[in-house]
C-alpha cells in the first residue's frame, strides 16, 4: 500500500506550503546568486583597469591575483577559487546577459546558467551568442540543467563560426589531472581529456576486470572474489597508474619508467604502535587508514623524525637517520601546506620563502622562512600583499586595502600527554 495514500488532506496542504515556500526561497538564492556574480565581474573588470596601466600580459595575471586574493581572504576561501569564479562571471555578465538576468529573475538555476554558458562560450559574434541564448532559455526554464544540457550542445552547433575539430583543439590544452579530498581517508582522482581516450581508457579497465571475474570461474584462488566491477576497475587503475611503465612517453634509457610515486605521511608513534590516538594523515591533505600508513612506514628507506612539545604539540625539532636539510624538513613538518591564508597546497610542492628579503638583511632561520605555493610566493614578491612573522610560525599578512589576516601554523598530528591550559 502507497504511504501516501494515507494522507490527510491536511497533511496535503502542508507539502503544498512547503513547496510554494521552496520554490520562493529557491528565487531569492538565485537572485543573490546572481548579485554575486555581477560584483565578482565588476571585480574582474576592475582588476583588468589596473592591469591596463601596467605593461602586458604578465602585469594582467598578477592584478587580477592581487584582486582575488583580496576578496578571498575577507570570504575565508581559496584565492584560486575567486579568480575562477571572477572570470566565469565576467564572461557570462558580458557575453551572456539574457543568462544572467533570467538567473537574477529567478527563472533559472545557477546551474542551468552555467550549462547555457558552457554550451555557447565558443560563439564569436554577439547576435548570434543572443539568438541562441533565447532559445535555449526558453526551453531551460521548463528542464533540468541535466536536459538543458544536450539541447544547449544541439542548439549551439547552429551558431558556432568555428568546426568541433577546432574547438577541440582548443579544448585539449585543458586537458589535466587533479585531486580532490574526500571524507574517511578517501579521494576523487579526476582526468580531464579527449573524450575518445577517456573511454577508451574506461573500456579497457571494464575488459580487464571482466577478464578477472571470469577466470575466477576456471581458478579456484579467483573464485571467491568478493570484488564488485567497479572495485576491480580501480584496483587496477590504480596498479597501472603506480606501477606501469609510460611506453608511449619513455625515454630510450627509460627514464621516467624509474620513477615511482612518493607521498609525505606524518603518524604519531603511539598510533604506529596500535595504541588509540590521532589518525596518520597525508601531511597536510587527508587522514589515511592505519594499516597503510604501517606499510608505507615498514616499507620506508629513510623517515624523518618529528619531536613535538607533550602540551601544546609544537614542533621541537627534527632529525633523520640519514640528515641532512634539518631546517628545510623542520619548516615543511611545521607548515605543511603554503602559508597564504586559505591555500591548501602542500609545503613540500611549495617554495621556501625569506619573509624578510635576503638581500635586505633577512635571516635564513625558522623565524624568516615559510613554506609558499608558486603562485603565492610571485603575488607576495609582485604585489603589493606583505607579510611579517610575530614568532613561532605566526604569519600576519597584509592586503591592498590595508586588511590584516593572521595565519598559524597547522596543529601537528600527533600526541599530547597533557591537558593544554585552554
Amino acid at each position: 500500500m502507497n504511504e501516501m495514500s494515507t494522507a490527510t488532506s491536511e497533511d496535503i496542504a502542508n507539502l503544498d506550503a512547503i513547496v510554494s515556500s521552496l520554490q520562493a526561497v529557491e528565487k531569492t538564492l538565485q537572485g543573490v546568486l546572481a548579485a554575486r556574480d555581477g560584483l565578482l565581474a565588476v571585480a574582474n573588470r576592475l582588476a583588468m583597469s589596473i592591469a591596463e596601466q601596467g605593461d602586458g600580459i604578465e602585469d594582467s595575471d598578477l592584478a587580477l591575483r592581487t584582486v582575488a586574493a583580496e576578496l578571498a581572504t575577507a570570504l575565508r576561501v581559496s584565492d584560486r577559487t575567486v579568480q575562477r569564479r571572477m572570470v566565469a562571471a565576467e564572461v557570462m555578465v558580458e557575453r551572456f546577459p539574457q543568462v544572467w538576468h533570467a538567473q537574477g529573475a529567478g527563472l533559472i538555476t545557477a546551474g542551468h546558467a552555467r550549462v547555457i554558458v558552457d554550451a555557447g562560450a565558443h560563439i564569436d559574434d554577439g547576435d548570434a551568442r543572443a539568438a541562441y541564448a533565447a532559445r535555449v532559455l526558453e526551453f531551460a526554464q521548463h528542464e533540468s540543467p541535466s536536459r538543458v544540457r544536450v539541447i544547449a550542445e544541439r542548439i549551439a552547433q547552429q551558431y558556432q563560426s568555428r568546426t568541433l575539430d577546432e574547438r577541440h583543439e582548443d579544448a585539449r590544452a585543458h586537458r589535466g589531472v587533479w585531486v580532490i579530498d574526500g571524507p574517511d581517508a578517501m579521494s576523487e582522482l579526476h582526468v580531464y581529456g579527449p573524450s575518445v581516450l577517456i573511454h577508451g581508457a574506461q573500456d579497457r579497465l571494464t575488459q580487464m576486470a571482466k577478464a578477472i571475474a571470469e577466470r575466477g570461474e576456471d581458478e579456484p584462488t579467483q573464485a571467491d572474489d568478493p570484488r564488485t566491477l567497479a572495485q576491480r576497475r580501480f584496483d587496477l587503475a590504480m596498479d597501472l597508474l603506480l606501477t606501469g611503465a609510460p611506453a608511449g612517453h619513455d625515454t630510450a634509457d627509460r627514464l621516467l619508467g624509474s620513477i615511482s610515486a612518493h607521498v609525505a605521511v606524518t603518524v604519531p608513534v603511539t598510533t604506529l604502535m596500535g595504541a588509540d590516538g590521532p589518525a596518520a594523515e597525508l601531511s597536510g591533505r587527508a587522514p589515511m587508514d592505519l594499516a597503510s600508513a604501517q606499510a608505507l612506514a615498514g616499507a620506508a628507506s629513510g623517515r624523518d623524525r618529528v619531536l613535538t612539545h607533550p602540551v601544546n604539540g609544537g614542533v621541537l625539532c627534527v632529525d633523520r637517520y640519514r640528515p641532512p636539510e634539518s631546517l628545510r624538513r623542520r619548516l615543511r613538518s611545521r607548515d605543511e601546506r603554503c602559508r597564504f591564508p586559505g591555500c591548501g597546497m602542500p609545503a613540500r610542492d611549495s617554495d621556501l620563502d625569506h619573509t624578510r628579503d635576503a638581500a635586505f638583511g633577512g635571516e635564513t632561520s625558522e623565524d624568516n622562512l615559510a613554506a609558499l605555493c608558486r603562485r603565492h610566493h610571485v603575488l607576495k614578491h609582485q604585489t603589493p600583499w606583505h607579510v611579517v612573522q610575530h614568532g613561532d610560525g605566526l604569519l600576519e599578512w597584509t592586503s591592498p586595502t590595508g586588511r590584516t589576516y593572521v595565519d598559524r601554523p597547522p596543529p601537528p598530528n600527533t600526541v599530547t600527554f597533557i591537558e593544554p591550559p585552554f
